[in-house]
């Protein structure tokens, strides 16, 4: 079995098994519960936050070793310094370097995370992002282990918050300022190149019909890089199915695939778009926009390369480039990441055909069927 179906077959497995993340929390409960707003440079313990179950949780001490449940909390870990403190990862963290070397947490087909295998790690503290069920994060509190359940982000200013969070409980606090202001910076200089262009119709493929809509941190990304999010315009709420009749109202310029997973329907509705018809659809790797952490910043700036090549080229003749880490094909393995084809965020779906679903743009048969659009072309590949 080839790798891009083993991918496929797990992710299946991983959707049948029932754990999709449930229990969304409100807006204002997830941008408090991203916390640690303020910048620090010098870490101080004990430190007590509230996470996103509304549980004070307190950290007695730098912890020297940290578990992440999913890959945006590996790869914060990663992004500002603390990956020497990790010693659990999920399987789909793989493509951090070193990853390889830590505890694999995943389950086997079973269920996301592997309780016994933290708890073995004897972790001084967990990372748990937003898909991981709180179910979950309770069984792991039972054993003995303290868990930090992160918020939903619905913009990248919330990556932000998140990102100085998980420096303030992990001890990286000066890592976490210097990622913050190294991604504030390089999205400072797009809306500067972007400022008073026209903003191009995008719609955001996430496959088989699914799209990102308002109130979603990749929709805020399309706006961060010069465009309009046709699903937002369309009354989209969160991760939802889009019509095929509104792909037509809406004709977007643009269209932004998640990765391999993103790949758009190839129906006469979407080939009929001035995107298809133009050549403008952009692949963004799944690691670069389907997980809110700090490399989302090359997915705004790959964006905005595209939609305004002249301004943004103008904005930057001094300016050294970050998009060396994005991948110059169009092709992403299927295995980079779960979260990937799940996206990191639990909320209600209110989609203009009223399609609703747990999994951000991913309901059980929305997965399936999206699920059957990448293994077709996976094969035809």
């Amino acid at each position: 079995m080839s790798k891009k179906f083993t991918s496929l077959f797990a992710v299946l497995l991983l959707l049948a098994a029932g754990v999709a993340p449930v229990g969304a929390v409100s807006g204002d409960a997830a941008v408090a519960s991203t916390g640690a707003t303020a910048t620090q440079t010098d870490c101080s313990f004990p430190v007590t936050e509230t996470d996103a179950t509304e549980t004070e949780v307190t950290v007695e001490q730098k912890p020297e070793r940290v578990v992440t449940l999913a890959p945006s909390a590996a790869q914060t870990m990663w992004e500002i310094g603390g990956e020497s403190q990790v010693v659990g990862v999920s399987q789909y963290a793989n493509y951090l370097e070193g990853a390889d070397s830590r505890t694999n947490i995943s389950g086997a087909g079973q269920s996301y995370v592997n309780v016994e295998k933290v708890v073995s790690t004897e972790a001084d503290l967990v990372l748990a992002p937003n898909v991981i069920p709180n179910e979950t994060v309770q069984k792991l509190r039972d054993a003995g282990l303290t868990v930090f359940k992160l918020g939903y982000a619905s913009s990248v200013e919330d990556i932000y918050a998140k990102t100085n969070l998980i420096g303030t409980l992990t001890g990286n606090c000066e890592g976490a300022t210097e990622t913050v202001s190294w991604m504030q910076d390089r999205i400072g200089t797009v809306r500067d190149a972007v400022e008073g262009e026209d903003a191009p119709g995008v719609l955001i493929s996430q496959g088989g019909g699914w799209t990102a809509g308002s109130g979603t941190f990749v929709g805020n990304v399309v706006e961060l890089a010069g465009g309009t999010n046709v699903a937002a315009e369309a009354n989209v709420s969160g991760y939802g199915k889009i019509s095929e009749e509104v792909i037509v109202q809406q004709n977007p310029e643009w269209i932004i695939q998640l990765g391999a997973f993103g790949a758009y329907p190839q129906t006469e509705a979407y080939n009929g778009t001035n995107a298809v018809k133009n050549g403008q659809v952009l692949t963004v790797s799944n690691e670069n926009i389907s997980q809110p952490a700090p490399r989302v910043v090359h997915a705004v700036v790959k964006m905005a390369q595209a939609f305004h090549p002249d301004a943004y080229a103008e904005a930057n003749t001094t300016t050294t480039t970050v998009e060396t880490t994005e991948a110059p094909d169009t092709t992403t393995d299927a295995a980079t990441t779960a979260e990937d084809a799940m996206q990191e965020a639990t909320t209600e779906t209110t989609t203009a055909d009223s399609s609703t679903g747990s999994i951000p743009g991913f309901g059980v048969s929305a997965a399936l069927a999206a699920l059957a659009g990448a293994a077709m072309l996976a094969g035809r590949r």
